[in-house]
């Protein structure tokens, strides 16, 4: 399997803010810096031999350090950081700060701006340092895995390698090719001095008597830090200065406070979590309760809450012929656990089930002993609480691959331990057997699976568990001897992770084929690994994540979750975010932590360590959050907040009840953007939007509460009485017909529009370009000529146009900007030749920029011309009523989900206030006879994506003349783009229903019960 990688706007934003700080740069080949072996030179205090080789060109004079601090300033502004007053750390060069959260595909960024910055300024030799092997090897995992992915789009691929002393042609090679090269080196590799001198300090014998180090900074590389926090002690960066950078990038999710140098773009956890770019966290809390003072066993591991009573599933001893064994079984008000138990005495007195209560995830016995889920009462040793933790992650793994096995998702689920011993032993022999883990994972997957074949009978995914025996479906990764036999990672006395690099190796290694869901190839679904490889974990794939051990004040919890942050992908190597699911994707992207400790606990310390880590977030909206911020309005101009405006901004969230008085955000703000329908100062109107992302900068506990995972769990059921209506069966026949879309518009038409979008909006800017002019003086020395120290400057310009087109790099502008948007290079030339001379000129100005800005204000034109043009054809496919059944939907009750009566499943999760509301008002209404909220299944195809209508409701006949089909528009639009895209696929959705329907089904966008009821009675 290959995973396909995605263009994402977030990660080509953090690569062009590095690249816009140096605007004005010229693009340059790399420079030709030294001799070809015919004689020497001066490096430092070294002499050099035999060498000729290619460094980055340098920063030309023009671009003053004002100019670029000015430059920085701006980009600051537009992403919302608080503007440098100076070029921090100038004094070792220049450096630039991206933070990015965990799992949001940082390296991905990284190798991105790389390529950004070869294409604009023809920089080619960067250094990636990391702090440890793990690190290492994932970085060198990445640049493998998006190679082809790079080369597709920018026509070149990068060599890189890992540096390793005793193979030094590789800096050769560095140095002395001209192409993108880069070297991935761990800290430790020159980090240390004196006695501990690291050879790449050492003049070698093997490397013609010259030190590796010299070499390397001769090349004027671009350091690029990943997790500085973790590199750069003060020895690392006083070493770090010998590479001699052109600049240094820094890329972490947690930067030290005082080690944060010109930020220029950030997507920390709180945002990352909010544009759903990482997997939801939620968490099932195991605890011991010492209230009861009993010595019975009594374990709960969750509600079941349904259509029908609330039952529980509860764990307990029971009696057998050889002892007592422990087993669940689901119980209702009235049970009593002595009957269950065969008697045994412990259950005697009061183990009668008295209240089952779905509010607070509790079970009431008699005796006045009430627990919640997730607690234990009773006698219970350390060993029984491992057990539990391994059984409550099958139990949430079989529940989250239920829900995406037909989405064609595989599940991982991942153990961490810290005694290999516990999963593998080796008998006298030396035959691996289980460990007791290992043993208690087998006897608790095969009593899940048994019990689920005597309730849910055969499906195609229950054939699928049956293809997997227990002992096949768990493995190992952890690091190995010399004989091949497991053995606990080693860690140094300063370490928290192993620099083992076996084990890494096969951890990437295995990486693609653990996402492979065929059982014959790949039957591994649940990975024990060494907690000291928690670093080199890195699988989109894992859904749940169980440390059995206890737990340590120096592993943080986010750390725990880090592993498991990353969106999934399904078997075609998909990534599956908003562009696979829309609003959907916290409802797949869920990763589940089963903590050995509350819920409560784990849930405080993983906020009190997301509160840290956005510490510089405001903690309140005040007027002077608005002021000096950069908005756009719906035609993309900018415009920077002044201080009157940003008071008129701050006294309309007063009065439209959105913040208190102490500036906190209600819940009135957060339904209203749940609901679109955000209120903002007169001032700033057509700035909605940007408003609102100024507004989301205010960390609020509230968005990154962690959920519990047992918690008022709903899954919904058919209602099957309802679909045999024959209100719904007379509805379901009018809307399930297929269609095709087929787009035909007039190029010459497209072509005339272009042209004018392009004379009105295009704006290219210039780029700075540097002649000087020299003649040679008097030669003293060989050593003269060699350096150039004979040349003298005798005069310095400065041009603002050069046409660069035609000197350093040939451009296939017309072949560009076909690729760019699919277009013919009839239609191409015809755009080209049509618009201003003074337009077209800016090409020579800077032609990357020309290219890019063209192409998207020519897509934007395509787009609007498909949409005007689009018409639909019916198809003999249609939906089945298995669209309702496929897929399983789960939601909280209280949270995100209601009961309903009239709905065709049991319950209803909605997406917002508005959407509830507007089921409750449906649920009461006595004209409607039974209605839907279609699940995901059910789409219409569009040039835009696929799009899921929202509501079907078919009425009692009768009342009205028409059964009608309604979409509400919902969510948050983030832009006007999100605001075209959405009206392009309801303006689709009206197309394919005058298609598909004889005029009895209406189609039309709502906001409210009210506006549908005027819309039925017209």
């Amino acid at each position: 399997m290959k995973i396909h990688y995605k263009h994402q706007k977030f990660q080509a934003d953090a690569a062009k803010a590095v690249v816009d700080v140096f605007a004005g740069q010229p693009y340059l080949t790399p420079s030709y810096m030294m001799d070809r072996g015919t004689g020497t030179f001066q490096i430092g205090m070294e002499e050099e031999r035999d060498y000729t080789g290619w460094s980055n060109q340098k920063i030309i004079s023009e671009l003053s350090d004002q100019l670029i601090l000015e430059h920085v300033q701006k980009i600051q502004r537009a992403n919302q950081i608080q503007p440098s007053n100076k070029l921090e750390g100038r004094a070792d060069g220049y450096n630039l700060t991206v933070e990015m959260e965990t799992g949001v595909g940082k390296t991905y960024t990284y190798i991105k701006t790389m390529y950004e910055l070869n294409r604009a300024y023809g920089w080619s030799k960067f250094i990636i340092v990391v702090p440890s092997i793990a690190i290492r090897e994932g970085v060198y995992k990445s640049f493998e895995m998006t190679q082809e992915h790079f080369a597709e789009e920018y026509g070149k691929k990068i060599r890189f390698f890992i540096y390793n002393s005793s193979q030094l042609t590789e800096i050769d090679r560095f140095a002395s090719d001209s192409s993108i090269n880069v070297m991935i080196i761990n800290s430790q590799a020159f980090n240390a001095k004196g006695k501990d001198a690291r050879r790449i300090y050492m003049k070698l014998d093997e490397f013609r008597s010259r030190r590796p180090i010299d070499i390397i900074a001769k090349t004027n590389p671009i350091l690029i830090i990943d997790e500085p926090q973790s590199v750069e002690g003060k020895q690392t960066k006083e070493r770090l200065k010998d590479f001699h950078p052109l600049l240094t990038l820094r890329y972490s999710a947690t930067h030290k406070s005082d080690s944060i140098y010109n930020m220029v773009y950030r997507l920390d956890a709180m945002e990352a979590y909010n544009k759903r770019l990482v997997k939801k966290i939620a968490v099932k809390g195991i605890s011991e309760s010492g209230t009861t003072a009993t010595d019975s066993y009594v374990y709960l591991e969750g509600l079941n809450l349904s259509k029908g009573d609330p039952t529980a599933t509860i764990e307990f001893d029971v009696k057998q012929a050889t002892g007592t064994k422990k087993k669940s079984r689901i119980v209702k008000i009235g049970d009593n656990l002595y009957d269950y138990s065969n008697g045994l005495e412990e259950y005697r007195n009061g183990f009668v089930v008295k209240s089952i209560d779905g509010r607070d995830d509790s079970v009431e016995f008699l005796n006045g002993i009430k627990i919640y889920a997730g607690d234990v009462i009773g006698k219970v040793d350390e060993d029984q609480l491992r057990r539990i933790q391994i059984r409550e992650t099958i139990l949430s793994h079989i529940q989250r691959e239920r829900q995406l096995f037909y989405k064609g998702i595989k599940v991982l689920s991942l153990f961490f331990i810290d005694e290999v011993a516990n999963y593998r032993e080796y008998d006298a022999s030396g035959q691996p057997v289980n460990g007791k883990y290992a043993t208690m994972f087998e006897e608790e997957y095969q009593d899940i699976i048994d019990h689920m074949q005597l309730t849910l009978g055969e499906d195609d995914y229950m054939k699928y568990l049956a293809s997997i025996p227990a002992a096949k479906t768990h493995a190992g990764y952890f690091s190995v001897d010399g004989k091949g036999k497991m053995i606990n990672s080693k860690v140094g006395r300063k370490e928290t992770t192993s620099d083992d690099v076996s084990a890494y190796e096969l951890i990437m290694k295995n990486k693609e084929l653990l996402l492979d869901r065929d059982p014959k190839r790949s039957p591994v679904r649940f990975i024990f690994s060494h907690s000291a490889l928690r670093e080199g974990w890195d699988n989109p794939n894992v859904f749940q994540i169980c440390t059995l051990k206890q737990s340590s004040s120096d592993v943080r919890k986010r750390q725990e979750v880090g592993r498991g942050l990353r969106l999934c992908v399904n078997q075609d190597g998909e990534r599956m975010d908003t562009n696979a699911l829309g609003n959907d994707v916290h409802n797949v992207n869920v990763l589940t932590v089963i903590a050995s400790e509350s819920y409560d606990s784990f849930a405080k310390g993983l906020q009190t360590e997301m509160a840290e880590a956005v510490a510089d977030r405001p903690r309140a909206v005040t007027a002077d959050l608005f002021a000096g911020k950069v908005i756009k309005d719906d035609k993309g101009n900018e415009q920077v907040i002044d201080r009157d405006t940003a008071q008129a901004i701050f006294f309309d969230m007063i009065v439209n009840g959105y913040i208190d008085k102490k500036g906190v955000l209600t819940d009135k703000y957060y339904e209203d953007k749940a609901n679109n329908e955000v209120k903002v100062a007169e001032e700033v109107a057509d700035s909605g939007a940007s408003v609102v992302e100024i507004i989301d900068s205010v960390y609020d506990a509230r968005s990154m509460q962690p959920e519990n995972a047992r918690s008022n769990n709903v899954e919904l059921q058919v209602d099957e009485e309802k679909l045999a209506m024959p209100e719904f069966k007379a509805l379901w026949s009018r809307i399930n017909a297929k269609s095709v879309y087929v787009v035909d518009f007039d190029t010459d038409e497209l072509v005339k529009k272009a042209i004018a979008s392009l004379d009105s909006k295009l704006r290219v800017a210039k780029i700075y370009f540097r002649v000087e002019t020299g003649a040679m003086d008097s030669i003293k020395s060989k050593s003269d000529l060699l350096s150039g120290t004979s040349f003298v400057k005798e005069e310095s310009g400065s041009y603002g146009v050069t046409i660069i087109a035609n000197s350093n790099v040939k451009y296939d502008l017309v072949g560009k900007l076909v690729d760019e948007t699919g277009l013919t290079r009839k239609a191409i030339i015809q755009i080209l030749q049509g618009i201003q001379p003074s337009v077209f000129n800016q090409f020579k100005d800077n032609p990357e920029e020309f290219i890019l800005k063209a192409a998207t204000l020519i897509n934007d034109q395509k787009a609007t011309a498909i949409i005007e043009h689009i018409t639909y054809d019916v198809l003999d496919e249609h939906y089945g009523t298995d669209v309702f059944t496929d897929p399983t939907i789960k939601g909280k009750l209280g949270v995100n989900a209601m009961k309903a009566n009239k709905h065709l499943y049991d319950h209803i999760v909605y997406d917002s206030t508005n959407e509830r509301d507007f089921a409750t008002n449906l649920d009461t209404n006595k004209d409607v006879a039974v209605y839907v909220k279609l699940p995901d299944g059910f789409y219409i195809s569009t040039p835009v994506g696929h799009y899921n209508p929202d509501w079907a409701i078919a009425f009692y006949e009768g009342t009205v003349k028409h059964i009608y089909f309604v979409a509400e528009t919902k969510g948050s639009m983030d832009s006007m783009q999100l605001r075209l895209i959405e009206e392009s696929k309801t303006h689709c959705a009206r197309e394919h229903f005058k298609a598909i329907s004889s005029g009895n089904v209406v189609y039309d966008v709502v906001d409210s019960y009210e506006s549908l009821l005027e819309k039925v009675m017209r």
